[in-house]
């Protein structure tokens, strides 16, 4: 569905909460599509064992991203499958993590097919030698869910303003990675703003931490953090958005 199509569910005849809770809703299906997604990487890359052969992971790996990576305007910019420091696949810290195509990327240039992440080839990917405290890892590996981190600048592949979601991927009832898909902010732009516009207040987009992803309000910049308490302070309402942690700020004077 475009973010035409998804603006116009928005009512006109109805008061600003009902369209707020509409736009929550709109958002959440977005978000809900690519979770849907994942869950069926989760489920192939179970079912063929993620401390299976390196060789037959990765390409199972990539042949269920690559078709997500290429299509025409594509929401997600990167994914794959990220082993558990402890499974023997992820002894050499194991990534099967592809890039689709990038313009004017600082760190690749000019791609027009999915380029492999190789951490090799990055002078400050030392960081990632333990990544189990990173919110992408820690978070689906406590309470086997999905989850979404961010936003964050990503300085470790497109070096842009990025959403990470990630699903956990477990074998014998054991952890052993997680499946994930970037999505950049400015793509989301064009999904979710119109959704914004269609409600009469000022209204943002925020994470779960309260920070700031898309905004109408010139009041409330992205990237910035809103707390829970200032937001209620202010009497603004948070709506949320159904089947992930982000949530609408929605108030008059936002």
């Amino acid at each position: 569905m475009s973010n035409e199509s998804m603006a116009m569910r928005i009512r006109d005849n109805v008061p600003d909460a009902e369209r707020g809770r509409e736009c929550s809703a709109a958002i959440g299906a977005l978000f809900t599509g690519v979770f849907t997604m994942l869950d069926s990487w989760r489920t192939a890359v179970e079912k063929a064992g993620a401390d299976n052969a390196t060789t037959r992971i990765d390409s199972l790996v990539y042949s269920l991203v690559e078709p997500e990576l290429t299509v025409a305007d594509p929401l997600v910019i990167g994914a794959g499958f990220i082993a558990a420091p402890e499974t023997a696949l992820s002894q050499a810290l194991h990534f099967a993590w592809w890039l689709g195509p990038l313009s004017d990327n600082p760190l690749l240039g000019t791609t027009t097919k999915p380029s492999r992440l190789d951490l090799a080839s990055r002078e400050y990917a030392e960081y990632l030698r333990d990544f189990r405290a990173f919110e992408w890892y820690q978070v689906p590996e406590t309470t086997r869910a999905g989850h979404i981190t961010g936003p964050y600048v990503d300085h470790l592949c497109t070096c842009d303003y990025i959403l990470t979601l990630t699903v956990p991927v477990g074998v014998g009832g054991s952890m052993r990675g997680v499946v994930g898909a970037d999505i950049l902010v400015r793509r989301l732009e064009p999904e979710v703003l119109p959704l914004l516009r269609a409600t009469e207040s000022a209204i943002a987009l925020v994470s779960s931490s309260g920070r700031v992803i898309l905004s109408v309000s010139p009041t409330l910049r992205v990237g910035s953090i809103v707390s829970e308490a200032s937001a209620a302070s202010r009497g603004w309402d948070a709506v949320p958005c159904p089947g992930t942690q982000l949530k609408l700020l929605m108030g008059e004077t936002i």
